[in-house]
């Protein structure tokens, strides 16, 4: 099988009592070290309206890593296409493609912020169907020659004329063909995102905060809609995000998870999706009380946090109960203290320096070197 690909996701995650210059100063720091460590992908987050994750553009902070790196590749997790008009988003990223020289990867979803939607003058049980059209116009704007008019139910995109004399009237097309690589987020059962990547063969992306039966439900489930296309459904094009936290010990790392960003972030999801969906998302049996869902259970079913023997050991047994997978995306968040921040970055750096390549060996993939 294939090399198993290292990536790094940030949601971005900072205290909001952290000057919001310092969190992108930090943000940039960890994408270029990223660079120069070899991780094969680095993946932003969107959002408008929550404090604690304030990058509200990662197509702007994307296209400044671009012109600092060369080989790694980026992009928006996802760019959320319920919040922006389907020929805008065409046009930029068919340019932040070119801009990149063909370096970005790409991830379709829509908001979870209630105050988002309300931003915009959006009601929630219109996302899938926003999801759905907009996508759909992308793919057509990149496709196609004017003119045409694609009427939907949430937007209309009209271009009245093909190219004229002047270049009037022409639309950029990305410079990977027919597009980027594209993803979708996926975190339910029986996930209602990851039946639409299977259909047009997009990849699945699966959520850091579900467990193993979860992940295994959400392959499952793409390969059975994949198979009903007609497509070949990959594993090789399966992403899978996962909080790991390495140290040169086991007790170092996990006192460590127990302390920093790691325990508020499971928290803090943990009570925004209970006000939403509810926790079952987070749970391995849906039937265990909610009270149960705790730092306790987040370091013991969610987050991989040990030296680079036990967190080997974690992820084979991962593997077992899911299968393979084609790359395994680190999650990061923000750094407390100086100390904090040099204890993140070793574990960046065991992470793709020891960890990932004795994975890759253990289940028989080629080792890149060098």
């Amino acid at each position: 099988m294939q090399n198993v690909k290292s990536g790094i996701f940030i949601m971005p995650f900072h205290s909001p009592e952290k000057p919001l210059a310092q969190c992108h100063d930090e943000d940039m720091e960890l994408a270029l070290r990223a660079e120069e460590l070899g991780y094969d992908e680095f993946w932003v987050g969107e959002h408008h309206t929550v404090a604690w994750e304030p990058i509200v553009s990662p197509e702007m902070f994307i296209a400044a890593v671009f012109r600092q790196t060369k080989r790694m590749r980026l992009g928006p997790a996802p760019i959320l296409l319920n919040l922006h008009h389907p020929a805008q988003v065409a046009n930029r990223l068919a340019f932040l493609d070119h801009f990149s020289h063909g370096r970005l990867n790409l991830a379709f979803g829509y908001g979870g912020s209630p105050a988002d939607f309300s931003m915009y003058g959006q009601e929630p049980s219109e996302m899938q169907s926003r999801l759905a059209e907009s996508m759909g116009m992308i793919l057509k704007i990149w496709d196609s020659e004017g003119p045409y008019e694609l009427v939907g139910e949430h937007w209309t995109v009209k271009l009245e004329s093909a190219g004229d004399e002047m270049g009037f009237g022409v639309v950029q097309k990305p410079y990977q063909r027919p597009h980027p690589p594209i993803a979708v987020p996926v975190t339910s059962r029986g996930s209602g995102s990851v039946k639409v990547a299977a259909r047009l063969g997009f990849q699945p992306f699966s959520h850091s905060i579900i467990p193993g039966n979860v992940l295994k439900d959400q392959w499952d489930t793409y390969e059975t809609a994949a198979t009903e296309a007609g497509l070949e459904p990959r594993r090789e094009d399966w992403k899978i995000a996962r909080t790991v936290f390495l140290a040169d010990t086991t007790r170092e790392a996990e006192e460590r998870a127990r302390r920093n960003t790691i325990a508020i972030v499971h928290e803090y999801v943990a009570k925004a999706i209970q006000r939403r969906s509810g926790l079952g998302v987070m749970k391995r049996d849906l039937s265990m009380p909610d009270s149960n869902v705790d730092v306790n259970y987040f370091m013991r079913e969610l987050v991989i946090a040990g030296d680079v023997d036990t967190a080997l050991d974690r992820l084979l047994q991962l593997w077992d109960e899911t299968g393979p997978f084609g790359t395994l995306v680190m999650m990061e968040f923000d750094w407390v203290d100086e100390d904090d921040r040099k204890a993140w970055l070793h574990s960046t750096e065991l992470f793709i320096g020891e960890l990932l390549p004795r994975l890759n060996a253990a289940v028989g993939a080629t080792v890149n070197v060098g």
